[in-house]
């Protein structure tokens, strides 16, 4: 198992600088974020570390010798956007970079991308339910004619005003993977599974990983604290924020023993990288890096 970190809380460090400080902390590999470069349109998004569109020989022979002067390999290239959007053109712009994504792992011998299956947020999830069909069969075949994996994360997207009511990602919980793998059956694609997403849900986070092992590509480590009294004072379907938290690991509500060791009993062998989106590390980057270094002080008694 490789403890690493996902390089988008560090967008003004270059590749080379992420992969020193990666070494220097003693984390195994990074999740490189690899968006088209430009404005981000949310927090944590529009960070490119990796520019496929300028991946020529020179570039892809670079990127290959930084990570073997390090010592730290790159798990998987990341982007994160919204494929089902409701404006189809927007979308098309997305799923033109996923595929560029794929053949870009594939030319770096990474193999690995991760990423959202999108939703509109204003319909059911029955409703669009074909045109995800539509969207994903062929991204998830020419993945796997390619030897490509996927990794969906599972956030249910549903944290601001344009959000709402449905959230931007349909990939939330194991009724609907159960459906999207039956649909699109294929074995290169499955989950890049975040615990603290399931805090948020009150579910057993546990349980994907045990009930599903085959469907495990890649794994987040980012936490979350549920405040009891607020979410008692709100209830549950009231907007999460008023009381749900993201926190680095070891700062909230999931317990990493315990997940690490399932995780280990499943035979799950691949990366586990820490996203921070702790708004308490946020702010000048020696906060940023603190929190990435305490994440794997706390990770490392688990994952070694």
């Amino acid at each position: 198992m490789l403890l690493g970190y996902v390089t988008a809380i560090l967008p003004e460090l270059t590749l080379e600088e992420n992969l020193s400080f990666a070494a220097q902390t003693g984390y195994d590999c990074l999740e490189v974020m690899c968006w088209p470069p430009g404005k981000a349109e949310r927090r944590y998004a529009g960070v490119t570390h990796i520019d496929i569109s300028k991946l020529d020989t020179e570039e892809t022979d670079r990127i290959k010798a930084l990570q073997k002067k390090y010592g730290v390999s790159i798990s998987a290239l990341g982007y994160y956007p919204n494929p089902l959007t409701a404006d189809e053109a927007e979308a098309k712009v997305y799923t033109d970079h996923l595929l560029a994504l794929i053949d870009a792992s594939v030319v770096l011998g990474i193999n690995c991308v991760t990423t959202f299956v999108g939703r509109d947020k204003d319909q059911t999830i029955e409703a669009q339910w074909p045109r995800f069909l539509a969207t994903w069969r062929p991204i998830v075949s020419y993945a796997e004619e390619r030897g490509v994996r996927i990794g969906i994360e599972n956030c249910p997207m549903r944290f601001t005003k344009d959000e709402w009511p449905g959230g931007t990602n349909l990939a939330v919980s194991p009724a609907i993977w159960e459906q999207m793998w039956a649909d699109i059956p294929n074995a290169n694609w499955g989950l890049n599974y975040d615990p603290s997403h399931f805090i948020l849900q009150h579910m057993d986070y546990t349980l994907p990983f045990r009930n599903y092992p085959e469907r495990m590509i890649h794994v987040h480590a980012k936490d979350a604290r549920i405040d009891i009294d607020k979410r008692n004072h709100h209830g549950i379907f009231s907007h999460p924020n008023l009381w749900h938290t993201p926190k680095i690991p070891g700062l909230g509500d999931v317990d990493w023993g315990r997940f690490i060791g399932y995780l280990r009993e499943t035979g799950y062998d691949g990366a586990v990288c820490v996203e921070v989106e702790d708004r308490t590390f946020e702010g000048a980057l020696e906060l940023r890096k603190a929190a990435l270094v305490q994440s794997y002080l706390h990770l490392c008694q688990f994952v070694n």
